[in-house]
């Protein structure tokens, strides 16, 4: 997933109402301008909106949009990137299965918001004949030897989707449930009990009725993203 136009580099000044960051970067005359930019993330991106931290953000050619601009990377404290950029997981999860870094998958022909079976609401992908639910992983644990955690805020949305996954499973169709890992620290995943202890308890009794869980690496760098692999799920 390559960068086009090129990202612009900038520093964060603060993230705020969930949807809006201001960043310090240059004007183009040689000088520097605050910028108000979109924020793509719903989460609480703990780790990731340090005021200081270097960033970069994409621009849009869309005259209608009100922000033309759109954060995508932060580098934290230990250097590593991290893609805050949520609206990418889906992508990046449709090239692994492209490039078959995912297994359990009999196709590779994609869906993407599909409606679940006998119930309302959607999910992100269905491959085939597997529905597939994607969530994006940002949270590296502190001292967590680069162990990442979902969700990073209490995520009654999040939960809502993995029942729903169970559900499907117990009644005989297939679902999987992938973590896109876009933070270049992060070796392993597991739920974060700590913040979310429902989330952990629907997400290992989706697991236990047949719930493919997956995680999915990613390679970071300002000039694109792409899927590098699997990594650990420890439930």
């Amino acid at each position: 997933m390559i960068f086009a136009p090129r990202l612009r580099r900038g520093v964060l000044l603060r993230r705020y109402k969930r949807f809006l960051a201001d960043v310090d970067a240059p004007d183009g005359d040689g000088g520097r301008k605050r910028m108000t930019i979109h924020c793509a993330n719903t989460g609480a991106m703990t780790g990731c909106a340090t005021p200081g931290s270097a960033v970069w953000f994409s621009t849009s050619a869309n005259p209608r949009r009100k922000y033309a601009h759109t954060l995508e990377l932060v580098r934290d404290a230990e250097g590593d990137l991290i893609g805050v950029n949520t609206g990418r997981a889906n992508g990046l999860v449709a090239q692994a299965l492209a490039a078959k870094l995912l297994p359990g998958f009999p196709s590779r022909d994609v869906e993407t918001e599909v409606n679940i079976p006998n119930e309302r609401g959607r999910f992100d992908l269905r491959v085939g004949d597997v529905f597939v639910e994607v969530k994006t992983v940002t949270l590296k644990v502190a001292d967590g030897h680069g162990q990442g955690a979902f969700p990073d805020s209490v995520s009654t949305r999040a939960t809502r989707h993995v029942d729903a996954l169970a559900r499907l499973a117990r009644r005989g169709h297939r679902a999987a449930l992938v973590f896109c890992v876009l933070h270049g620290g992060i070796r392993s995943v597991r739920p974060a009990d700590e913040i979310d202890a429902a989330y952990g308890a629907a997400l290992r009794a989706a697991a236990a009725a047949g719930v493919n869980v997956l995680a999915l690496g990613c390679r970071l760098s300002p000039r694109a993203i792409a899927p590098a692999g699997l990594l650990p799920v420890i439930l």
